[in-house]
């Protein structure tokens, strides 16, 4: 922990996504949490995020910055401005700055396959370092998040050299999820302003006539971090690497696997204000009683001692929804449990989970989309939760199930493997259950165990208080990003 005598740190956080403002996935939950638990442990985090057009500023306290308005920039040869105002992170007096810019971020979604794509983000990054000249914030660190960000460490050591600010500046990149890279013509390095950097990309992916963000990222960060310590090992390996794995075991000695935090602040039944009924650990009818009114809510049967599993998910093929089309439907023809899926993604999936519905009225409930307030009914409701992915970085629902006392059922992958202890029937130990292999055979026996367990109730019951007595706050999580910007100092 930061002693007395330790001053705080100043942190430029970048990142294209950042809850409640703007939001596909994890990231922006864990970039919200993150720079909220920096701001209340004293450090000084000034963080950067597109001010897109999906935002709903009615209602927001948004303040511009006044000298940090109209600044000049030239878009592939147009010349426009950028501005920056703030607005405050809801739970938290952290003021979030969001880069105001109509020509890159006035599109009706976050990402776009628009010939710009590069540009949006490259002007993000940029924009963040000429913040900090503009304010005359030297940071400490440079807190870059995923693709989008991951040409900052290079920023810093090239085009932004010359200026003394950035002297002890040290760049940290974290890889929430390799799978998406960011990859371009390199034609765009006239765009960007890196064509004076050229010989600083990696020259294979010159040679082939492309650059890739995070790629170049990995070579030039002073410090890399993933979202779990399992991850971190996957990702040198050739079937989760993606293509960067001998860049990754080649830079191993400054990738640093963090398992991620949970905002307990919002997940948590005890004062969760999405479910009907409150409970804890010490008094658990209210959960029960959050089972029959999402049964009810979602047009499931009510049937005394039927199990109800629950997903929350992208319905994409890294979720493992391969393995549930081929393991699911047997399962609820030989064994009585009900299943309620809230998910959007590939129309193939939603078309399964519709099928199983329809085949299975009264014991499959599916909502496409995404809905928060469900979700947290579905984690409160849901005796146990299903997470088979094929690779998942980190991964939050287990964690939240955790606390919810829905007993996650996971494959043992990246954070899954981190934060999942598979239950000891003996010893009473462990937290879910957990299947290795990646088969329908290995998901299939997992939600068999879950099935069988539930019927004894000692040993769910057992099994539901150890996981509920788990701690992954950000407090504990947090301070080893802390740590780590501190050793980069040293």
């Amino acid at each position: 922990m930061d002693g007395p005598a330790q001053a705080p740190l100043k942190i430029c956080f970048v990142t294209a996504e950042l809850a409640p403002f703007a939001k596909t996935g994890g990231l922006a939950d864990v970039c919200a949490a993150l720079a909220a638990r920096f701001h209340a442990s004293g450090h000084d985090v000034r963080v950067l995020l597109p001010r897109y057009a999906t935002i709903d500023s009615s209602g927001l306290d948004v303040v511009p910055v006044d000298f940090l308005q109209d600044v000049p920039v030239s878009l592939q040869g147009v010349d426009t401005t950028w501005s920056i105002d703030t607005v405050p992170l809801p739970g938290s007096d952290l003021r979030i700055h969001l880069l105001r810019c109509p020509a890159l971020y006035d599109r009706p979604r976050i990402y776009t396959q628009d010939p710009d794509e590069h540009l949006r983000f490259g002007v993000l990054t940029r924009a963040a370092i000429e913040m900090c000249q503009r304010m005359a914030f030297a940071p400490d660190v440079l807190h870059c998040h995923d693709w989008h960000a991951a040409l900052g460490p290079l920023y810093l050591k090239s085009i932004y050299a010359w200026d003394r600010l950035f002297a002890r500046t040290r760049s940290v990149l974290t890889l929430h999820n390799i799978g998406y890279q960011g990859v371009f013509s390199a034609d765009v390095l006239g765009d960007l302003g890196l064509h004076v950097a050229a010989h600083d990309f990696p020259a294979d992916d010159l040679a082939q006539g492309r650059i890739n963000f995070l790629k170049t990222g990995i070579v030039h960060a002073d410090a890399l971090t993933t979202v779990s310590p399992t991850y971190a090992r996957e990702i040198q390996g050739d079937e989760l690497g993606m293509g960067l794995q001998h860049l990754l075991r080649a830079r191993s000695d400054v990738l640093t696997g963090i398992l991620n935090g949970v905002d307990y602040a919002e997940w948590d039944p005890a004062h969760d204000p999405f479910i009907p009924h409150r409970y804890t650990a010490d008094d658990l009818r209210g959960k029960a009683w959050c089972k029959r009114a999402l049964l009810r809510e979602l047009g499931l049967e009510v049937a005394k001692g039927r199990p109800l599993a629950g997903m929350v998910t992208r319905l994409v093929a890294q979720k493992g929804i391969d393995l549930v089309r081929e393991a699911v439907p047997s399962l609820l023809e030989t064994r009585d449990f009900a299943l309620a899926v809230l998910g959007s993604g590939e129309a193939q999936y939603e078309e399964l989970f519709h099928a199983l519905a329809r085949r299975f009225p009264g014991r499959v409930a599916f909502r496409p989309g995404y809905d928060n307030p469900l979700a947290h009914r579905i984690e409160a409701g849901s005796d146990f939760f299903l997470m088979p992915s094929r690779y998942e970085p980190c991964g939050l629902n287990q964690m939240y199930s955790l606390r919810y006392g829905s007993v996650p059922v996971v494959r043992a992958t990246g954070g899954l493997a981190d934060s999942v202890q598979p239950y000891d029937r003996e010893a009473r130990t462990g937290t879910g259950i957990v299947f290795r292999d990646y088969t329908a055979d290995g998901l299939a026996w997992a939600i068999g165990t879950a099935l069988d367990l539930y019927a004894d109730r000692p040993a769910w019951r057992q099994l539901v208080l150890n996981g509920m007595a788990q701690d992954f706050s950000w407090e504990r999580q947090g301070q080893r990003y802390i740590d780590l910007f501190r050793s980069l100092l040293r």
